[in-house]
């Protein structure tokens, strides 16, 4: 009967449009969650076989609901260096449990990206779930696959323990004055400045003309302090007129198993006052700048006292830089700058993210350590994904597999640190559903209503 039709479209218009009520319920509720995704109700209608002719049957309405989840929504700057959005496609990796996950366990998937660090040191987002990625290896690499999710791991900034840096390079920009006076000393033998700087009543020390001291950081994050010494040669003896006798030796000398001088010889410089690097026998070898620290426990001298305990370490010393290096010019003896890398024992203060997704965490030694690499997952229809709690989703067939990418690799979007992506509600529009779901719902109430009017009058006929 067309009547009990018309009843039933009416009941059917009231549960579609009660679906669309609370689609835009929640989008409305929604409007400052981080990566919210908007949910849009579209509506199909049914249509049924009309067993009779000229009579017609309603079919009714049935709501369908969709998550635009492709939808991008504006990116917003944040104070928080471990906030992270995506700007383009692609989904951080996520799991709901900390410690070593097992293959069989859930990986989820999410663009809200307000992370913070709790307090085991994991990254985790204000819905409980914990960022993974690529550990990054001791020497740098990370093993990376497109397809297998079990290589991503929880991202932990506080299981790194201390960094130590040893010192490799040192520059040093300064001036040996050309007016030094020759001190009368003939005879260089090696290791008397250095006996002069344990010892000056030692015999055969030797008290040079200009020291310039520097701080060398060891494998286990102690500093020592390496001076290297002049002694202006005699400049009337030929092929000495821009000399100086060198040493390098530590303060104290005992650092230095023996107690002798780790290196020493001639330092020349051209007529106009620069160094000249083929004359220089200082480090041994023309061009060759660095000197070889041994182990403590090694046994090539020099090396580090053997109570120390220490590794080896190789130094290269820029005395030649475009600053101006080691000159002799006249004018007092002087060091303008003194640059050594290096640093002493640091603890974690901070975390930065590239746009590429590399995860470095700071120390207050200045030093910066990559700790991981952000994965992004692509989807072919990321529409297809299904919604969980928390503004996290699951794959699914209607999805497609996942593609794990480098942020910035093929179609994967990049990573912007210290802003958040807003949810894709728009106020405005949801506003104006509310109202045309409003009358779309009485409108149907209407019909259920003139229905039950008609059935009543055909009810009546009988009395």
């Amino acid at each position: 009967m067309s009547v009990n039709s018309a009843l039933l479209a009416g009941v059917q218009g009231l549960a579609a449009n009660s679906a669309a009520l609370a689609a835009i319920s929640d989008n409305i509720v929604n409007v400052n969650t981080t990566g919210y995704k908007r949910n849009q109700t579209s509506f199909s209608d049914i249509v049924t076989a009309q067993a009779v002719k000229g009579r017609y049957s309603a079919g009714g309405v049935t709501a369908v609901n969709h998550k635009m989840i492709n939808q991008q929504g504006q990116l917003q700057s944040s104070t928080s260096s471990t906030d992270l959005a995506i700007s383009g496609e692609g989904f951080f990796v996520v799991s709901s449990q900390a410690g070593a996950l097992a293959p069989a366990d859930e990986r989820l998937f999410t663009r809200a990206g307000s992370f913070q660090v709790d307090d085991a040191g994991y990254l985790i987002n204000d819905a409980n779930y914990y960022l993974l990625g690529w550990p990054i290896q001791a020497d740098g690499s990370t093993d990376t696959s497109p397809t297998d999710i079990t290589k991503l791991q929880q991202i932990n900034i506080r299981n790194l323990g201390g960094v130590v840096s040893q010192t490799t390079q040192i520059e040093i920009n300064g001036n040996l004055n050309a007016g030094t006076p020759f001190s009368g000393v003939t005879t260089y033998a090696a290791g008397n400045m250095a006996t002069y700087a344990d010892d000056p009543t030692a015999a055969g020390a030797v008290k040079p003309d200009y020291t310039i001291e520097t701080q060398v950081v060891d494998s286990l994050g102690n500093k020592h302090t390496v001076a290297i010494s002049f002694l202006r040669k005699d400049p009337t003896t030929a092929g000495n007129e821009n000399a100086w006798f060198a040493e390098v030796y530590t303060v104290p000398v005992d650092d230095i198993d023996g107690g002798g001088p780790i290196s020493s010889g001639d330092v020349k410089f051209t007529p106009d006052g620069k160094l000249d690097p083929t004359a220089t026998t200082l480090f041994g070898g023309a061009d060759d700048f660095t000197i070889d620290i041994g182990a403590s426990d090694g046994g090539t001298a020099p090396k580090w006292a053997t109570e120390l305990g220490i590794d080896g370490q190789t130094v290269t010393f820029s005395l030649a830089s475009a600053n101006g290096g080691l000159t002799q010019l006249g004018g007092a003896s002087t060091v303008d700058s003194l640059n050594a890398n290096g640093a002493t024992l640091g603890n974690v203060v901070g975390v930065q993210v590239s746009e590429t997704g590399l995860l470095s965490v700071i120390f207050d030694n200045n030093e910066v350590r990559g700790v991981s690499q952000i994965a992004l997952a692509t989807f072919i229809n990321p529409n297809g994904m299904i919604p969980v709690s928390g503004d996290a989703f699951r794959s699914s067939i209607n999805s497609g597999d996942f593609a794990l990418k480098r942020p910035g690799e093929g179609n994967a979007g990049l990573i912007a640190a210290s802003s958040l992506e807003a949810s894709t509600v728009d106020l405005a529009a949801e506003f104006t559903s509310l109202i045309t779901t409003q009358r779309a719902y009485s409108a149907s109430s209407k019909i259920i209503t003139t229905a039950d009017e008609m059935l009543e009058e055909l009810i009546n006929i009988k009395r």
